[in-house]
């Protein structure tokens, strides 16, 4: 995506973020305090700033993005709060987070575009802890594709579909 491209989509996010705030949807993901979150494909970092301020001191968050500009506006944001445990990561895939270590992966509105959808749920699958949850909404899918892109590997199953998300489950090994 072209810088300007990002600047303009981050500008829709703001008029977005003012119509409904992020922790509505965020609300669905119940997000505790101390929680390793991984916010793929952040974007301009709304639901990074948001998961941040409910996991807490003792949280960490991983912001996620390909776009070098994306990772430049989390950390600005982060710095405008305050916040000191959010991580930016710039990468297409690999995030270099450790085995088993997240209990959270938020992946809203970014599915549809990946290059390697595949690729990515395996890298999600190997950072979640056993049993821990993939919160999904991308408006440019239907649900019956949601459902099966998500679920068709085995790596996650389908828990439950709330107002604004999907909830998966990292399948047992």
């Amino acid at each position: 995506m072209r810088n300007s491209s990002f600047r303009f989509m981050a500008f829709l996010f703001k008029i977005r973020d003012l119509m409904r705030s992020p922790l509505k949807k965020l609300e669905e993901a119940e997000i505790k305090p101390g929680w390793q979150v991984l916010d793929f494909g952040c974007g301009p970092g709304s639901y990074s700033i948001a998961a941040a301020e409910l996991a807490g001191e003792t949280g960490k968050i991983y912001a996620v993005d390909i776009h070098p500009l994306a990772i430049k506006k989390v950390q600005e944001g982060a710095s405008k709060k305050g916040l000191k445990n959010i991580e930016p990561i710039l990468t297409d895939c690999q995030t270099g987070l450790e085995n088993d270590s997240i209990d959270l992966v938020l992946m809203y509105d970014v599915f549809h575009g990946l290059q390697n959808p595949d690729r990515i749920l395996e890298e999600l699958y190997r950072v979640l802890k056993d049993n821990a949850f993939l919160c999904f909404d991308d408006h440019h899918m239907k649900e019956a594709e949601i459902l099966s892109q998500i679920t068709s590997r085995g790596l996650f199953k389908f828990l439950e579909k709330k107002k604004l998300t999907y909830i998966f489950q990292k399948s047992s090994t």
